[in-house]
């Protein structure tokens, strides 16, 4: 009993620790006409992975820059809806990545990046791995690959979810002011047509009253 439990304790710390050492998520503004700058420092060898996407905001587009610690750029992509770069880094240092919204002069966007440095820390760190795992071991690995899978879907429908609302009110204030325009424009002829109509009256009893006198 008390083997399972802290087998279990061992899944849940290493589900916290997931969070703290894999690196930064984050979803944040960007104003119309700026830049936002993010830094990690990461020891070489390291594997990493910078993932974004722009959730909501003109052509949902942005501007993407990485470099490394000496200022050479590793990766740059110009008005990216969404990417995935993944590198090794070649030296220690603090990595530096952009988002730049500068071409934009008039709408600012939403954007969510997903940074991962390192690989997943070992769910059972003290334990002996030339033996095999237990099955109490095995299942535990299990869950936790299964809720890592579990977390990146959710982000990801999460993303599209608010998406899909931001495209969706986009257009629906889109299709508003066209109706409010088809009104006006209706309103506008059908008093033309009004006027229109009282003149052509109006000219007739003129002459018919001058043929008269």
């Amino acid at each position: 009993m008390f083997g399972s439990l802290r087998v279990l304790l061992q899944v849940l710390w290493a589900q916290l620790l997931c969070g703290w050492v894999l690196g930064s998520e984050l979803t944040f503004e960007l104003p119309d006409n700026a830049k936002q700058c993010f830094y990690e420092d990461i020891i070489v060898g390291t594997k990493c992975t910078l993932e974004f996407q722009v959730v909501t905001g003109g052509h949902y587009d942005v501007d993407c820059r990485l470099e490394d610690p000496d200022g050479t750029t590793l990766y740059k992509e110009m008005k990216k809806q969404y990417d995935s770069f993944t590198f090794t880094a070649a030296k220690n240092g603090t990595y530096k990545f952009c988002f730049s919204n500068e071409f934009s002069t008039f709408t600012h966007k939403t954007v969510y990046f997903d940074f991962q440095v390192g690989d997943d820390p070992p769910l059972f760190p003290n334990e002996n791995r030339v033996t095999a795992l237990t099955q109490m071991e095995s299942a535990c690995v299990s869950i936790h690959e299964a809720l890592k899978s579990v977390i990146d879907y959710q982000t990801h429908f999460r993303l599209r979810e608010a998406q899909g609302r931001s495209r969706a009110e986009d257009l629906n204030t889109r299709v508003a002011f066209w109706s409010i325009g088809e009104a006006i424009i209706l309103l506008v002829v059908s008093i033309s047509q009004v006027v229109l109509l009282r003149s052509f009256f109006s000219d007739k009893k003129t002459t018919m009253t001058r043929v008269g006198s």
